[in-house]
This record gives C-alpha cells, sequence and structure tokens, in this order.
C-alpha cells in the first residue's frame, strides 16, 4: 500500500495536488512559517536530503526524452514508519497554519519510475 499526503492547492504542472514538500516549501519561502516551525521544518528537510534517494532521472526513456523536466508525484510505502513519522510532522506545520492536508492511499500508483526500500 502507498500513502501522500496533499493539499487542495493544484499544481500547475502536473494538475495534481500539490504535495506536503511543495506546500510547506510555498509556505517557507513566504516567510509564512515561526522562527521554530522553520527550525524544524529545515530539520526534517535535511534529514529527507540525508534518508531518501533521489532517483537520477524520471524517464525510462533514452535520449532525446531523457531531457525531460524531473518531475514525479512521489507516494510512501505503508512500511517507510520513520519516513511516515517525518512527513506526519510536516503536516503540523501545515495545519498549524490552517491548511487542510488528506491522505491519499492505493495499492497502484501508476507508472514506477523509482523505487527503493
Amino acid at each position: 500500500m502507498y500513502l501522500r499526503f496533499v493539499v487542495s492547492d493544484l499544481d500547475r504542472d502536473s494538475g495534481k495536488e500539490l504535495g506536503i514538500f511543495h506546500a510547506i516549501g510555498l509556505l517557507r519561502d513566504s516567510g509564512q512559517l515561526y522562527d521554530f516551525e522553520a527550525e524544524h521544518e529545515k530539520f526534517i528537510r535535511e534529514w529527507f536530503q540525508a534518508h531518501l534517494e533521489k532517483p537520477l532521472r524520471f524517464t525510462a526513456s533514452k535520449p532525446r526524452y531523457y531531457r525531460k523536466q524531473n518531475r514525479a508525484i512521489s507516494w510512501f510505502k505503508d512500511s517507510a514508519h520513520t519516513h511516515l513519522d517525518k512527513a506526519r510532522e510536516l503536516v503540523a506545520i501545515l495545519q498549524n497554519h490552517g491548511i487542510v492536508v488528506e491522505s491519499l492511499i492505493t495499492d497502484r500508483v501508476g507508472y514506477v519510475v523509482y523505487e527503493d526500500e
């Protein structure tokens, strides 16, 4: 099973709901986070950078399509307990600012370009 946390705003590129990383980045960049939230968000962001491997590319196609924009919709496996706990800390910050966060759950996420444990 896979989980994704989203807000109601739509991403203009994908047409899908914004994920929590994008949503909290918008809050951070607009200066709306309280100092203690900004510090905690930075800690969580750095934790994910250290503990969540990033794919090198987002397409299985060979050149000429390999230069497509590197955009994807990310999902958590339900077995990724520590990652989900950290994500829920970001959810709490968003909710503290009145942003409604929804949990999406599915067994099928579509075409998987990259997957880790």
